[in-house]
C-alpha cells in the first residue's frame, strides 16, 4: 500500500513538473500578430499552427493527470491512519489537592463569599460602583 502511495506522489510532481513547463513553452495570444508577419514561426519544431494545438493538447492531459494523481492522493488521506504525534507517549501527571485544602480555599456560603472577596479588595462595607 505504501509503494502505490509513493507512486502516486511521484506521477503528481511529474505531472506537476510537466504543467509547467508545458505552460512556459506556450506563448501568449500576443505572440500570433507577430508571426503573421513572418517572426520565424513557420519554421518552428511543430510548424506554424501545429505547437500551440500540441502544447495545449499536451496541458490538458497532464491536467488530467494530476487532477487524476490529487483525487487519489486524496483517496489515501482519507483512509490512512495519523501516524501520531510527538507527544503521544508522554503521561501528563496532574498534582491533586487534598480535601482539606479545597474546603478551606472555598467559602461555604454566599455572604462569606462577598465578605472575603470585599476584604480582598480592601472595600469591607462600601457598595461598589
Amino acid at each position: 500500500m505504501q509503494t502505490l502511495y509513493t507512486l502516486v506522489v511521484v506521477v503528481q510532481v511529474l505531472s506537476a513538473l510537466a504543467i509547467i513547463s508545458l505552460v512556459l513553452l506556450q506563448h501568449g495570444k500576443g505572440a500570433d500578430m507577430g508571426a503573421s508577419f513572418g517572426s520565424g514561426a513557420s519554421g518552428s519544431l511543430f510548424g506554424a499552427t501545429g505547437s500551440s494545438n500540441f502544447l495545449s493538447r499536451a496541458t490538458g492531459v497532464a491536467a488530467a493527470i494530476f487532477f487524476a494523481a490529487t483525487l487519489g492522493l486524496a483517496v489515501f488521506g482519507s483512509t490512512r491512519k495519523p501516524a501520531g504525534g510527538v507527544m503521544d507517549g508522554v503521561t501528563i501527571v496532574k498534582p491533586v489537592a487534598s480535601a482539606s485544602a479545597v474546603a478551606a480555599s472555598v467559602p461555604a456560603t454566599a455572604t462569606e463569599a462577598a465578605a472575603s472577596a470585599a476584604s480582598a479588595s480592601g472595600q469591607s462595607g462600601q457598595i461598589p460602583k
